[in-house]
């Protein structure tokens, strides 16, 4: 396994994944919103430290850059193993998140509204993670491929 590229695989899941609740939250009325779930953690955090909260424009950079950074390492676990089960690796990767974006925000005191407020949101974000782990997937497999040539 190569670290860069599965580093690189990781950052292709994560993009294709705030690629997609990015533009959804934008027209779709139930989309998951876990750019807000993700503010409200940021904002516990500074709280939990003692710092200021960051103006709602800077959380939500920040929120996103680490979303982002986050999402690419754990996809990048999709590379453990090299291209065989890589697929399969992609498809548990992303149904774990997108049940833990689900099952998890509200006990954890985060509220629930943002990933499981209707079957249609629980859906989208099952699937959503899902669709970035197999990006993920795709994305080392295409590298793999391109290396090995």
């Amino acid at each position: 396994m190569s670290l860069l590229r599965a580093l690189g695989s990781g950052l292709a899941g994560a993009c294709v994944l705030t690629l997609i609740h990015e533009g959804a939250r934008r027209v779709l009325p139930d989309a998951p919103r876990m750019d807000i779930l993700g503010m409200r953690a940021m904002a516990r955090s500074y709280n939990a430290v003692g710092a200021p909260t960051p103006t709602p424009d800077e959380l939500f950079n920040r929120t996103l850059v680490g979303d982002i950074a986050g999402n690419a390492l754990y996809y990048s676990v999709v590379g453990w193993g090299g291209r065989e089960g890589v697929w399969l690796r992609g498809a548990v990767l992303g149904l774990a998140a997108g049940a833990g974006a689900v099952a998890l925000p509200g006990p954890l005191g985060l509220g629930d509204d943002a990933s499981a407020r209707t079957p249609a949101t629980q859906a989208m974000t099952v699937a959503w993670y899902t669709l970035g782990g197999l990006a993920a997937a795709a994305t080392y497999n295409g590298l793999a491929a391109a290396s090995a040539d």
